[in-house]
């Protein structure tokens, strides 16, 4: 066989695709500490020497599927984040079905990430931990933008971010590749409950009658007109 520098790379491209997926599916199936490169090159019907023509390592492989898994994706989410020509419910409709297709079209690598942390190269789960951070405040900061804006309604921007990052994070734990549902579908209904869960309803009526439930809708706006004065007072 041909040293990797010979292979084509249309070639190598196809074959490093097909260790990639294998790997991931088997990390995911046996845990990290579980397979080993033989299991790898089973998997794919080549030999373990040929194998060392495309990785070295196992840690070589789980740190480069973390990579492509999360960079990618948190890129995405950055370009939504700055773009101004979107309102709130817009970026964060697309932010999180961002989030919940990435999970829904590949949960085997996703679930991977979250078995295999321990396993980690650190510059690599240092990087894994930045880029969650970031989605997270990425979250935060639009939904304080629709709050303020009079889009969303006066939640805890921190505690609904945390909520949709989660939610959108579980998919991998119920979503099946194998079932009825395509992923695209299952990341939109995801998405649309993600905005709901802070956007503002156009007409509020009081849910009960009586002067308390009065009260609790003032209560909201003044709490809105409060973030508002201290968004101004900060710029």
């Amino acid at each position: 066989m041909k040293e990797p520098d010979e292979v084509p790379s249309s070639r190598r491209e196809l074959v490093e695709a097909e260790l990639y997926e294998q790997a991931s599916r088997l990390f995911a199936e046996r845990g990290f500490a579980g397979t080993t490169l033989q299991h790898i090159a089973d998997a794919m019907g080549i030999t373990r020497p040929t194998l060392y023509y495309y990785v070295k390592s196992k840690e070589e492989i789980l740190a480069r599927l973390v990579t492509e898994t999360t960079e990618g994706k948190a890129n995405e989410v950055d370009r939504i984040r700055r773009d101004d020509t979107l309102d709130a419910p817009t970026k964060l409709r697309r932010i999180s079905y961002v989030l919940a297709y990435s999970r829904a079209s590949q949960p085997s690598r996703f679930m991977l990430l979250d078995r295999s942390v321990a396993h980690l190269p650190e510059p690599v789960a240092q990087r894994r931990q930045e880029i969650r951070q970031e989605t997270l405040d990425s979250l935060v900061e639009t939904v304080e933008k629709g709050i303020t804006s009079g889009q969303f309604r006066p939640v805890n921007p921190l505690a609904a971010a945390r909520a949709i990052y989660g939610m959108c994070s579980w998919v991998v734990n119920w979503y099946r590749p194998d079932g009825d549902q395509p992923p695209d579908e299952a990341a939109r209904e995801i998405t649309e409950l993600a905005v709901a869960m802070v956007v503002q309803v156009p007409r509020r009526m009081p849910s009960n009658s009586g002067p308390q439930a009065a009260v609790a809708l003032l209560r909201q706006d003044l709490s809105f007109l409060e973030r508002v004065l201290d968004e101004l007072n900060e710029s």
